[in-house]
């Protein structure tokens, strides 16, 4: 209930509320938007791991045109994102297509293509996936069976960004559920309908399913593209960013300049500068999305 008062409305327990937000808000404010606004400062600064540092203005984003592990950093993640996100979603809607249906033990088909998500970033799996993927691992073994000649999927700069995709694409389990979700929620009178006129199977999906998930694509497009772009373990264990950095993504960059060569200042000016790509990214998709996603009540984009 609500009382009046000179100040105008006052609900009463407002700061109920508050109170229970208060241990996130100061888990917000002290591990995020404080180192968040922390490394700002820093890029500007020659610091290192210990003592003083001092400000250099923008040495540090200067020096960034200068290097060369900086661009071919770039260019092996945009390389990796144009990899990894589309074939991820794609396979995320297929599985979710397949997991649509109402089959016996459903719920069990689901946890189960579900748990990659839960453990694919972990360092154990990616431990695992460079063994699979070794020149003498289990996937040259099944492909020897099968009279092919064995794959240097490690060793190979042509090979070796793929087989590191390969995890993140088999980490589809978020993506999937959210297409499912999206697949529960399209009205069956469309499918219908569709029947009834003719269409095949291919026809309802590429007139009713895809256009009807389009506001879900664009959300896990988004998600998905900002993740990729932040992705560092598999790269870091399976191949350490080789061979002739074929794998070196941005974020290994980082971190080997924050925790080996101690260029924390540096460091932060890279992150800055993948903030600002991704910001840039992040509209350009708001803005193209205005021409391709579908809106089931007709409403502005």
């Amino acid at each position: 209930m609500a009382s009046i008062t000179k100040n105008g409305w006052k609900r009463k327990g407002s700061y109920t509320g508050f109170f229970y937000i208060l241990p996130w808000l100061a888990g917000f404010i002290v591990f995020q938007l404080y180192p968040f606004l922390y490394s700002f400062i820093l890029s500007f600064t020659d610091a290192g791991p210990i003592g003083a540092y001092h400000w250099i203005g923008l040495n540090n984003y200067s020096q960034l045109f200068r290097d060369a592990d900086f661009y071919k950093s770039f260019s092996v993640t945009f390389a990796y994102v144009l990899i990894a996100v589309p074939v991820k979603l794609i396979f995320a809607l297929l599985v979710a297509m397949m997991l649509s249906a109402k089959l016996r033990f459903i719920h069990v088909y689901r946890t189960v293509y579900y748990l990659p998500s839960i453990l694919g970033g972990s360092v154990a799996v990616s431990v695992l996936w460079r063994v699979l993927f070794l020149r003498d691992g289990m996937i040259n073994a099944f492909l020897e069976k099968l009279h092919v000649p064995p794959v240097d999927w490690l060793g190979s700069p042509d090979v070796a960004l793929y087989t590191v995709s390969m995890l993140a694409v088999w980490q589809f389990g978020s993506s999937m559920v959210i297409f499912l979700a999206g697949i529960k929620q399209i009205p069956q009178d469309l499918y219908e309908a569709a029947t009834v006129d003719g269409a095949s199977k291919v026809m309802k999906f590429m007139t009713i399913t895809i256009p009807m998930l389009t506001p879900l694509i664009f959300f896990n497009l988004v998600m998905q593209t900002v993740g990729a772009f932040q992705d560092f373990t598999g790269a870091f264990v399976i191949t350490g960013g080789g061979p002739l950095k074929s794998t070196y993504l941005y974020a290994l960059k980082l971190y080997e300049e924050a925790f080996r060569f101690y260029n924390i200042g540096y460091a932060s000016a890279l992150s800055w500068v993948l903030f600002v790509v991704l910001m840039i990214l992040t509209a350009l998709l708001f803005q193209s999305s205005r021409t391709w996603i579908h809106y089931e009540d007709g409403g502005d984009k």
